[in-house]
């Protein structure tokens, strides 16, 4: 048996933070509880939980904010978050995955479907095929420190981007459709949308700038490709 994962659950409304322990527990997890962001981010430094639960609407700190500050502090950065929202709008959603949650679920929710997407997102692991030092064209990747470079600069990557690159970086010279990366990169989560893909490639070019952003190139009517040979 593997340890027990601990989920912190961050809602104002205790009636749902009640029933998604009630669920969680049943499913095998151990839960801890905030009512607020604030409260949550001290509970995350203390006790490093294995994902969090972060509702979106909530006074004084807004879950967005929380996920915000939580990627940019390095100590905190990989954490999963899971986001829930009463809105199913989906600037909204591309709104929350821009700010690094790696998936969303809107309320009102089964507790079924809940558990399922946590244990989905849980279950994303690091793309097999690479445990050595990559480097293309001055950019760096060391998964052992789990860091990349270019040009000898850190590199600032969520997550997934760094997931992507990991991928990208030895997988080289072949083009992916956006399934093909959902399932390789997002590790098959059926409720991960294609458009997630392109969403995460635009922060990916990003982060890499105007140096190496021309690795990662589109491969028209089919997905993406990475590539030092021009297009």
């Amino acid at each position: 048996m593997g340890q027990v994962k601990q989920i912190l659950i961050v809602d104002d409304e205790t009636a749902i933070r009640e029933m998604i322990v009630v669920a969680l527990e049943m499913a095998g997890f151990e839960c801890i509880e905030a009512d607020n962001a604030l409260t949550a981010h001290a509970l995350i430094i203390d006790a490093k939980p294995d994902m969090v639960l972060l509702d979106w609407m909530m006074p004084k700190m807004s879950g967005i904010e929380l996920a915000r500050r939580l990627r940019s502090d390095e100590l905190t950065a990989d954490i999963p978050i899971i986001m829930l929202t009463a809105r199913d709008d989906e600037d909204h959603k591309i709104h929350g995955l821009e700010a690094g949650i790696d998936d969303y679920i809107t309320k009102p929710f089964s507790p079924r479907e809940l558990v399922a997407r946590l244990k989905s997102v849980l279950r994303r692991v690091t793309p097999k095929g690479i445990d050595q030092v990559v480097e293309v064209a001055g950019l760096r990747l060391d998964p052992v420190s789990h860091r990349a470079t270019s040009e000898g600069a850190a590199l600032d990557l969520g997550p997934t981007e760094y997931r992507l690159l990991q991928f990208f970086m030895s997988h080289q010279d072949r083009a992916y459709s956006r399934t093909q990366l959902l399932d390789m990169v997002w590790g098959g989560n059926v409720y991960v949308e294609e458009r997630t893909v392109d969403v995460h490639i635009r922060r990916l070019r990003k982060a890499l700038g105007e140096r190496h952003q021309y690795l990662i190139q589109t491969v028209r009517g089919t997905g993406y490709r990475f590539s030092t040979q021009a297009q």
